[in-house]
């Protein structure tokens, strides 16, 4: 009984203090009267017992001493986290802040990003054109090393080259005395030279008039030529008018004549008489480049009669030049 006495005045007092600590704490009047009310409780539940040990209160004042220091601890708890409210709010207006900062270095690091992907672009192209460079300067060095050697093999004959000059130098002293020696000759053969070439000037006049003369008459045995050929030449390019007469005194035979210019045979003409004599006649037009031939051909087994009344002719003529 003594016990659950003790333990229903605990139970009391912790309800009680409790209360005063929501209310705004713990008075040394408060504490008498849950000593009162906690006599009380006990004298109420235990009718039969009219004495409490001084180890049972002792216990009690050790709990109320224990109720009061959690009540105090309570209240120390709502002032820390009033505080941590009040440092939750700053840091998360840090947060806030932060997040915007965030933000802007997000942007700033895309910006970053896309100059650092242009500036990668353009470092591979200078890497690119950095190979061809190489490339070409590897070549350049190659062609120096071949230069350097053919340079080194230049020397060596430039020096072969010098000592030859040095020879041909005295050579040359000898060639002086020579050639002065054969300038005085010379002189003299000049002088005789320009006599020479004074009467030589006279033969070369002489001659070009011989060889003028010469020209016109090979002109004109080639005219002549033609003329007893009977070739018609052509002097220009152009039209030209041909036609011709033939006689044959023979009687029953067939006559036949042919025109040719150049090698090309462009006119025939024939006839037959049974009693009689009979002539050929014919005409044509020609055009014709400058010195073409135009000519009768008289065929194997024909014949032609002329005296001094012309009975067989041939004639032609320029019309217009081209």
């Amino acid at each position: 009984m003594r016990r659950a006495a003790a333990f229903l005045a605990l139970l009391l007092c912790l309800y009680w203090t409790r209360a005063q600590g929501e209310s705004g704490g713990v008075t040394g009047n408060d504490i008498t009267q849950t000593e009162i009310q906690s006599e009380i409780l006990g004298v109420k539940s235990t009718s039969d017992q009219t004495n409490i040990s001084p180890d049972i209160w002792a216990e009690l004042k050790e709990l109320r001493d224990m109720a009061i220091e959690h009540s105090v601890e309570l209240r120390n708890s709502k002032s820390k986290m009033e505080k941590l409210e009040q440092e939750n709010t700053a840091i998360q207006a840090r947060l806030t802040a932060s997040e915007y900062k965030n933000a802007v270095l997000e942007n700033v690091v895309k910006d970053l990003q896309r100059e650092n992907t242009d500036l990668l672009h353009r470092v591979t192209s200078v890497e690119d054109k950095n190979k061809v460079l190489e490339a070409r300067m590897n070549a350049s060095e190659n062609e120096m090393e071949e230069l350097k050697i053919e340079s080194a093999d230049m020397m060596a004959r430039l020096n072969i080259s010098e000592h030859v000059m040095e020879e041909l130098k005295r050579d040359n002293t000898d060639l002086l005395h020579r050639v002065t020696s054969v300038e005085d000759k010379n002189k003299v053969l000049e002088a005789r030279m320009n006599t020479s070439e004074n009467e030589m000037e006279e033969l070369k006049i002489e001659n070009a008039d011989m060889m003028a003369r010469l020209k016109i008459c090979e002109n004109e045995v080639e005219e002549l030529k033609r003329q007893n050929a009977g070739l018609f030449t052509a002097p220009v390019r152009g039209a030209y008018y041909f036609s011709f007469t033939t006689l044959d005194g023979r009687s029953n035979v067939y006559r036949r004549v042919y025109l040719y210019h150049n090698d090309k045979r462009v006119l025939f003409s024939y006839n037959y008489s049974a009693n009689t004599s009979e002539s050929v006649s014919n005409s044509l037009v020609l055009q014709m480049e400058k010195e073409d031939v135009v000519y009768m051909v008289l065929p194997g087994g024909c014949s032609v009669y002329d005296d001094r009344d012309d009975h067989t002719t041939f004639n032609g003529f320029l019309l217009f030049p081209l």
